[in-house]
């Protein structure tokens, strides 16, 4: 009697190359992250700090630049909580019901990745300006949204808001809609359903699509270049290493851009440990 296919183990040869070529790939992938990750790398930090730690210090410390970290920090964490909760929302609307203009919100989504970040200023230019659509309203009543913080803060929240909800809504529909289901059978109710059952299941994905929202919240530069007008009151961290640069203070400039290095080396320890513990797509982050 033959057996089935599906019984018997089948040992299959691992493809292997000759040990030149593992060595040129190898030395390729390695040159290209040195050409173009640790050298860059290095090179900030060492013109940060080429006058001397004092003159580092002294910059860090200067009003202009607190006020520039400060305000980065207030978009940030304005966008990040806001866009949290919509991805969450957007997510779970997208996985878990079928309604009329799915796809449609999905194509929403997206339309941050599609539209260059300069050109959103310029549509919020358009929106909120003097000259438009409700620029005058808002005038009228002493609100001020272009070339000041709110402004800065709405352009962060449109070139952020995809992150969360695009690393959850693949998660979501993998783990299907079963426990959810099951949650409500036994009686819960719709917030106990997301409190106990669907937050634990995605608590991983989620971190890491808040991470990755974070770290494009504080490295924004188009978006909040046109809608911040370049002045000293709506200068974020990445603005204000292009005045520096422009003033010719090439040390000040690379040790303010320096703290925003740290940032995305501290982003992509977080992210490393993050799909160390789950990866997004992985659908073993539900409770066994």
């Amino acid at each position: 009697m033959i057996p089935h296919p599906s019984s018997r183990l089948v040992q299959r040869r691992p493809a292997t190359e000759p040990a030149f070529v593992r060595w040129i790939l190898i030395s390729i992938a390695v040159l290209f992250l040195a050409l173009f990750l640790v050298v860059p790398l290095v090179a900030v930090f060492a013109q940060a700090f080429s006058k001397g730690i004092g003159y580092y210090l002294h910059t860090l410390a200067n009003p202009a630049t607190l006020s520039a970290i400060k305000l980065t920090c207030i978009a940030a964490g304005i966008s990040v909580p806001l866009n949290c909760v919509f991805g969450v929302a957007a997510a779970w609307a997208i996985a878990k019901f079928d309604f009329p203009g799915k796809n449609f919100l999905i194509t929403l989504i997206d339309l941050p990745f599609c539209v260059s970040p300069v050109i959103a200023g310029f549509i919020f230019i358009l929106v909120f300006g003097a000259q438009g659509w409700f620029g005058p309203w808002l005038l009228n009543h002493g609100i001020h949204i272009i070339f000041a913080v709110p402004g800065i803060v709405l352009a962060t929240i449109f070139v952020t808001f995809p992150f969360v909800a695009r690393e959850l809504t693949p998660l979501m529909q993998s783990q299907g809609r079963t426990e959810e289901e099951a949650a409500r059978t036994l009686g819960a109710s719709g917030w106990q359903t997301f409190w106990r059952v669907t937050l634990p299941n995605i608590k991983w994905g989620l971190l890491y699509g808040v991470i990755l929202c974070n770290a494009r919240a504080m490295g924004e530069f188009g978006a909040v270049s046109a809608i911040g007008g370049h002045q000293d009151s709506t200068n974020t961290m990445t603005l204000y290493v292009q005045a520096l640069y422009e003033n010719y203070d090439l040390t000040g400039a690379f040790a303010v851009a320096s703290v925003l290095t740290f940032v995305a080396v501290l982003t992509i320890v977080l992210k490393a440990w993050v799909e160390r513990k789950g990866t997004p797509l992985d659908n073993k982050t539900t409770s066994a």
